[in-house]
């Protein structure tokens, strides 16, 4: 007898239904028409009878919700109405272009998980309303996810990034410098002193010294860290804890590096329109004043630039005149800087008021071969560098010159002793560049966590 064989179930006809793709809301774009999850958090709400328009973000964005009483099931509506600001969702939703909407599209909800609930007793601290100053740098833990600091946070990376492209795709080589070192490059008067097994150390203020040593191994290098600075300083420009990118490249000299510095800067302001002009849009930019930032870049001499301050003080511009052979203030630096659409490099100071390590003008050794970069809008010096002392003798002279313990010097002097060669470099500070991009007022809201005079909380 054959065997008995069991019925084959008819093959179904029926499409399994597609699941929702997950996404994020800067991807909005991509997914017109069809339903989406989003996993975020619930920035603000508001009602208009029986509509409700939450809106959500997610780390990339914000975006508007919709939902009608009639429009999805009861209890994802009760959800939405009594979800309180910050608590954290996963939505799903069909994705609908909307001219009006600020980021073009709206989100129709179909169905909200709430994973945590704000709750009411204990509200989210930071509304919408106006808040101080104080207030929110104490809350800066949460401030940082309102639209504002978030894009800025976002330029701030690009600018790092689009600094990184610049130097790895020039040739040059990262070197990371210790950020605990024996001495100081200018001095130890603004250092932060740490106890280091019984001797005494320092946070490093500047990379510039051991990356001078691995420009004499790899020929072009540059560092990108944190930096210290203890100056008892409250201006809107200064923090005690930032971040510094540090060039230095062999057989450079100062028109060498005058021309690597615009064309970084340039590489960078130029980064951020084109892959951050929806951030620059959310912080309300004037991106008419950045598109001009392309080399070259004015050049004016340290005397140049001092008889334009003393002209301008003749003219009534300013206030004061200029005492020939001081550094520049930030007045000085702000008139100088808005003469012109662009940053301006004003290059070879007296060698007096310079750091010991800068070469002087061979056609005038009272002067340096430095140069300051000046962003324009008043945002002041956003780049110090200068061609490096090559010989033994000079440098070693000027160690004692500014009376520097000697014994933590031997190895930089070394760099002269064995193979020494013309070299520069710079330092740029990142959140000078932040803060000039951005158009902001103070320097705390270029860095997540500032440190400044008075604050390391949290």
């Amino acid at each position: 007898m054959p065997e008995e064989t069991a019925p084959t179930a008819p093959e179904s006809t029926e499409t399994p239904k597609a699941q929702p793709a997950v996404t994020t809301i800067a991807e909005i774009g991509k997914h017109e028409g069809q339903s989406v999850i989003l996993r975020g958090w619930l920035y603000n709400s508001r009602e208009s009878g029986k509509l409700l328009f939450p809106i959500f973000r997610d780390g990339t964005g914000t975006i508007q919700g919709v939902a009608h009483v009639k429009s999805v099931p009861a209890e994802v509506f009760e959800a939405l109405k009594g979800l309180t600001q910050e608590s954290s969702v996963i939505v799903t939703g069909k994705v609908r272009a909307d001219k009006r909407a600020p980021g073009g599209y709206e989100l129709d909800v179909e169905n909200i998980e709430v994973v945590q609930r704000v709750p009411e007793s204990a509200p989210y601290p930071i509304t919408l309303k106006e808040h101080g100053v104080d207030f929110l740098m104490e809350h800066r833990h949460l401030w940082i996810r309102t639209p504002r600091q978030s894009a800025i946070l976002r330029i701030r990376a690009e600018i790092m990034r689009a600094t990184a492209e610049f130097f790895d795709t020039g040739g040059f080589i990262r070197t990371d410098p210790p950020i605990l070192t024996p001495a100081a490059c200018e001095g130890t008067s603004t250092l932060f002193p740490v106890d280091y097994f019984g001797d005494q150390a320092f946070l490093t203020q500047s990379g510039q010294l051991y990356a001078e040593a691995t420009a004499l191994a790899l020929g072009k290098v540059y560092s990108f860290g944190p930096t210290f600075r203890a100056e008892k300083s409250k201006t809107r420009r200064h923090l005690t804890e930032f971040w510094m990118v540090e060039p230095e490249a062999a057989y450079m000299d100062l028109n060498g590096l005058l021309e690597l510095a615009e064309n970084c800067l340039a590489h960078i302001v130029q980064s951020v329109l084109k892959n951050r002009a929806p951030e620059l849009a959310a912080i309300g930019r004037d991106i008419t004043k950045l598109e001009p930032v392309k080399a070259p870049f004015p050049r004016l001499r340290y005397d140049e630039a001092v008889e334009m301050l003393n002209q301008a003080y003749k003219d009534g511009k300013l206030e004061n005149p200029f005492e020939y052979g001081n550094d520049f203030g930030s007045p000085d630096e702000t008139w100088l800087s808005s003469q012109f659409d662009r940053p301006v490099m004003v290059h070879r100071y007296p060698a007096d008021v310079k750091a010991f390590y800068m070469e002087p003008d061979p056609e005038d050794p009272r002067y340096a071969l430095c140069v300051d970069v000046l962003a324009p809008e008043g945002y002041g010096e956003v780049i110090g560098g200068s061609q490096r002392v090559s010989s033994y003798e000079l440098l070693s002279e000027r160690i004692d010159h500014h009376k520097l313990p000697r014994e933590a010097f031997e190895w930089y002097l070394d760099l002269r002793r064995y193979g020494s060669v013309p070299h520069s470099g710079f330092g740029m500070g990142i959140e000078r560049v932040v803060s000039w991009v951005c158009g902001l007022d103070h320097v705390r809201e270029t860095i997540p966590f500032a440190r400044t005079l008075h604050r390391i909380y949290p």
